[in-house]
């Protein structure tokens, strides 16, 4: 059974949300919003990759491929249960 993690449950959009939070209340200081921007270019990395994903699988379902399109979707569930790398591009 794979279990996934919705990505609400990141701690990466938490931290997101904490320094906005404090962004709000006080602006945020050269570290903080060093932190945000990394968090940020992660979602975007995370999305771009899904997205990729995604697209390949549409691919290989209309190439009738079943072997790559079992291959993407292992690694489609896969991102969302395992720890992403630097910038969620492993």
């Amino acid at each position: 059974m794979v279990v996934t993690l919705d990505l609400s449950d990141s701690p990466i959009i938490c931290r997101i949300a904490q320094l906005r939070v404090v962004q709000k209340a006080r602006g945020l200081d050269p570290v903080q919003l060093q932190e945000l921007k990394l968090c940020l270019d992660w979602i975007v990395n995370y999305c771009w990759r899904q997205a990729l994903l995604k697209n390949q699988a549409l691919k290989a379902s209309m190439t009738n491929d079943v072997d790559w399109l079992h291959e993407l979707c292992r690694d489609l569930d896969g991102s969302t249960t395992k720890k992403p790398g630097r910038l969620g591009t492993d």
